[in-house]
Protein backbone atom coordinates (compact mmCIF):
# COMPACT_ATOMS: atom_id res chain seq x y z
CA UNK A 1 0.00 0.00 0.00
CA UNK A 2 1.71 3.59 -1.08
CA UNK A 3 1.97 6.36 1.55
CA UNK A 4 -0.78 8.33 -0.31
CA UNK A 5 -3.21 5.53 0.45
CA UNK A 6 -2.65 5.23 4.05
CA UNK A 7 -2.81 8.53 4.16
CA UNK A 8 -6.41 8.52 2.58
CA UNK A 9 -7.15 5.74 5.26
CA UNK A 10 -6.41 7.59 7.83
CA UNK A 11 -8.65 10.64 6.82
CA UNK A 12 -11.43 8.00 5.61
CA UNK A 13 -11.53 5.67 9.69
CA UNK A 14 -10.17 8.81 11.69
CA UNK A 15 -13.91 10.91 9.60
CA UNK A 16 -15.93 7.50 10.35
CA UNK A 17 -15.00 7.72 14.07
CA UNK A 18 -15.53 11.38 14.63
CA UNK A 19 -19.31 10.99 12.67
CA UNK A 20 -20.49 8.12 15.25
CA UNK A 21 -19.47 10.27 17.99
CA UNK A 22 -16.21 7.92 19.58
CA UNK A 23 -14.51 10.57 19.21
CA UNK A 24 -15.13 14.75 20.35
CA UNK A 25 -13.47 18.16 19.39
CA UNK A 26 -9.40 17.53 18.74
CA UNK A 27 -9.45 14.42 20.88
CA UNK A 28 -8.13 11.07 19.29
CA UNK A 29 -5.11 10.16 17.26
CA UNK A 30 -3.95 7.93 14.70
CA UNK A 31 -1.08 6.91 13.32
CA UNK A 32 -0.09 3.96 10.74
CA UNK A 33 3.53 2.67 10.07
CA UNK A 34 5.66 3.28 7.40
CA UNK A 35 8.90 1.09 6.21
CA UNK A 36 11.13 4.21 7.22
CA UNK A 37 8.62 5.54 10.08
CA UNK A 38 5.26 6.51 10.71
CA UNK A 39 2.46 8.85 9.91
CA UNK A 40 0.50 10.24 12.66
CA UNK A 41 -2.54 12.84 12.70
CA UNK A 42 -1.53 16.27 13.70
CA UNK A 43 -1.56 17.93 17.55
CA UNK A 44 -4.85 19.70 17.65
CA UNK A 45 -6.20 18.43 14.89
CA UNK A 46 -10.43 17.32 14.59
CA UNK A 47 -10.54 13.82 13.19
CA UNK A 48 -13.69 14.71 11.54
CA UNK A 49 -11.71 16.94 8.87
CA UNK A 50 -8.14 15.98 8.80
CA UNK A 51 -6.20 17.00 5.59
CA UNK A 52 -4.26 14.12 4.15
CA UNK A 53 -1.49 16.66 3.16
CA UNK A 54 -0.65 18.19 6.60
CA UNK A 55 -0.39 14.89 8.63
CA UNK A 56 2.33 14.16 10.18
CA UNK A 57 5.35 12.07 8.76
CA UNK A 58 7.97 10.88 11.25
CA UNK A 59 11.25 9.28 10.85
CA UNK A 60 12.15 6.17 12.80
CA UNK A 61 13.88 8.28 15.62
CA UNK A 62 10.60 10.09 15.99
CA UNK A 63 11.44 13.48 14.45
CA UNK A 64 9.50 15.25 12.36
CA UNK A 65 9.97 15.11 8.53
CA UNK A 66 6.98 17.11 6.81
CA UNK A 67 3.83 17.96 7.69
CA UNK A 68 2.11 19.78 11.08
CA UNK A 69 3.32 18.34 14.31
CA UNK A 70 2.70 15.42 15.28
CA UNK A 71 -0.14 14.31 18.06
CA UNK A 72 1.52 15.10 21.99
CA UNK A 73 0.56 12.18 22.44
CA UNK A 74 2.77 10.45 20.07
CA UNK A 75 5.10 8.86 22.84
CA UNK A 76 2.27 6.43 23.39
CA UNK A 77 1.97 5.08 19.61
CA UNK A 78 5.79 4.87 19.55
CA UNK A 79 5.73 2.74 22.57
CA UNK A 80 3.44 0.18 21.33
CA UNK A 81 5.18 -0.05 18.07
CA UNK A 82 8.75 -0.63 19.57
CA UNK A 83 7.73 -3.57 21.50
CA UNK A 84 4.99 -4.81 18.86
CA UNK A 85 7.06 -5.34 15.68
CA UNK A 86 4.36 -6.92 14.21
CA UNK A 87 2.15 -3.71 14.46
CA UNK A 88 1.03 -1.68 11.45
CA UNK A 89 -1.47 0.71 13.31
CA UNK A 90 -2.11 2.54 16.36
CA UNK A 91 -5.45 3.87 17.84
CA UNK A 92 -5.92 6.05 20.77
CA UNK A 93 -9.38 7.60 21.88
CA UNK A 94 -11.20 9.28 24.07
CA UNK A 95 -14.46 7.40 23.62
CA UNK A 96 -17.25 7.71 26.12
CA UNK A 97 -17.97 4.07 27.27
CA UNK A 98 -13.85 3.40 27.39
CA UNK A 99 -13.19 6.35 29.23
CA UNK A 100 -16.52 5.76 31.90
CA UNK A 101 -15.07 2.62 32.67
CA UNK A 102 -11.74 3.67 32.93
CA UNK A 103 -12.46 5.80 35.61
CA UNK A 104 -14.17 2.84 37.66
CA UNK A 105 -12.83 2.38 41.32
CA UNK A 106 -13.09 -1.47 41.51
CA UNK A 107 -12.19 -2.78 38.05
CA UNK A 108 -9.59 -5.79 37.89
CA UNK A 109 -7.16 -3.52 37.10
CA UNK A 110 -5.52 -6.79 35.48
CA UNK A 111 -7.92 -7.08 33.14
CA UNK A 112 -10.85 -4.39 32.85
CA UNK A 113 -13.72 -5.76 30.89
CA UNK A 114 -15.21 -9.27 31.60
CA UNK A 115 -15.47 -11.54 28.63
CA UNK A 116 -19.12 -10.65 27.81
CA UNK A 117 -19.03 -11.59 24.17
CA UNK A 118 -16.71 -13.73 22.06
CA UNK A 119 -16.00 -10.73 19.41
CA UNK A 120 -14.52 -8.85 22.58
CA UNK A 121 -12.38 -11.69 23.20
CA UNK A 122 -11.49 -11.96 19.59
CA UNK A 123 -10.50 -8.66 19.26
CA UNK A 124 -9.22 -7.44 22.11
CA UNK A 125 -8.28 -10.69 24.90
CA UNK A 126 -6.95 -9.07 28.18
CA UNK A 127 -7.24 -5.41 28.55
CA UNK A 128 -4.68 -4.14 31.63
CA UNK A 129 -5.73 -0.49 33.16
CA UNK A 130 -2.32 1.81 33.08
CA UNK A 131 -2.04 4.13 36.21
CA UNK A 132 -3.19 7.61 35.59
CA UNK A 133 -0.56 10.06 34.18
CA UNK A 134 -1.00 13.99 33.51
CA UNK A 135 -1.62 13.44 28.98
CA UNK A 136 2.44 14.34 28.01
CA UNK A 137 4.26 13.01 31.21
CA UNK A 138 6.95 10.62 29.83
CA UNK A 139 5.96 8.06 32.69
CA UNK A 140 3.00 7.37 30.68
CA UNK A 141 4.58 6.01 28.02
CA UNK A 142 7.05 4.03 30.20
CA UNK A 143 3.87 2.33 31.03
CA UNK A 144 2.28 1.08 27.73
CA UNK A 145 6.15 0.01 27.04
CA UNK A 146 5.83 -2.48 30.05
CA UNK A 147 2.46 -3.49 29.20
CA UNK A 148 2.73 -3.64 24.86
CA UNK A 149 4.54 -6.91 24.61
CA UNK A 150 1.96 -8.91 26.12
CA UNK A 151 -0.85 -6.81 24.80
CA UNK A 152 -2.12 -4.92 22.18
CA UNK A 153 -4.83 -3.26 23.92
CA UNK A 154 -4.20 -0.83 26.94
CA UNK A 155 -6.74 1.11 28.65
CA UNK A 156 -5.03 4.38 30.36
CA UNK A 157 -6.92 5.37 33.82
CA UNK A 158 -9.31 8.50 33.52
CA UNK A 159 -8.14 8.52 29.80
CA UNK A 160 -9.35 6.00 27.01
CA UNK A 161 -7.73 3.66 25.02
CA UNK A 162 -4.86 2.58 22.63
CA UNK A 163 -5.13 -0.32 20.59
CA UNK A 164 -2.66 -1.76 17.88
CA UNK A 165 -3.69 -3.64 15.22
CA UNK A 166 -1.83 -5.75 12.68
CA UNK A 167 -3.56 -2.72 9.85
CA UNK A 168 -5.27 0.48 10.23
CA UNK A 169 -8.97 -1.18 10.24
CA UNK A 170 -7.68 -4.06 12.43
CA UNK A 171 -7.03 -1.31 15.07
CA UNK A 172 -10.26 0.40 14.01
CA UNK A 173 -12.57 -2.57 14.43
CA UNK A 174 -10.59 -3.24 17.54
CA UNK A 175 -11.63 -0.43 19.35
CA UNK A 176 -14.41 0.00 18.12
CA UNK A 177 -15.05 -3.54 19.76
CA UNK A 178 -14.05 -2.31 23.13
CA UNK A 179 -16.36 0.82 23.31
CA UNK A 180 -19.59 -1.57 22.13
CA UNK A 181 -18.44 -3.94 25.32
CA UNK A 182 -17.38 -0.96 27.48
CA UNK A 183 -21.04 0.40 26.93
CA UNK A 184 -22.44 -3.40 27.45
CA UNK A 185 -20.40 -3.66 30.83
CA UNK A 186 -22.11 -0.17 31.97
CA UNK A 187 -25.46 -1.06 30.53
CA UNK A 188 -25.11 -4.56 32.44
CA UNK A 189 -23.31 -3.62 35.96
CA UNK A 190 -25.45 -5.17 38.91
CA UNK A 191 -27.32 -7.44 37.02
CA UNK A 192 -26.89 -11.03 37.07
CA UNK A 193 -24.76 -11.49 34.02
CA UNK A 194 -23.55 -14.74 32.39
CA UNK A 195 -20.22 -13.92 31.11
CA UNK A 196 -18.22 -16.45 28.89
CA UNK A 197 -16.39 -18.77 30.99
CA UNK A 198 -12.78 -19.56 31.39
CA UNK A 199 -12.37 -22.37 29.03
CA UNK A 200 -14.71 -20.26 26.79
CA UNK A 201 -12.24 -17.47 26.45
CA UNK A 202 -9.18 -19.49 26.28
CA UNK A 203 -10.65 -21.64 23.31
CA UNK A 204 -10.94 -18.48 21.30
CA UNK A 205 -8.05 -16.80 22.62
CA UNK A 206 -6.03 -19.66 21.10
CA UNK A 207 -8.29 -20.00 17.93
CA UNK A 208 -7.70 -15.93 17.51
CA UNK A 209 -4.39 -14.54 19.02
CA UNK A 210 -3.58 -11.05 18.73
Amino acid sequence: MSENTKRDSICRLAKSLFDRGLTIGSSGNISVRLNDGWLMTPTGSSMGNINPNEISKLDLDGNLISGKNPTKESFLHIAMYDQRPQTGAVVHLHSTHSVAVSCLADVNKKNVLPPITAYYVMKIGRLPLIPYFPPGDINLAKAVREMASEHHAVLLANHGPVVAGKTLEDAVYATEELEETARLFLLLKNMNTQYLDEDQARKLTELFPN
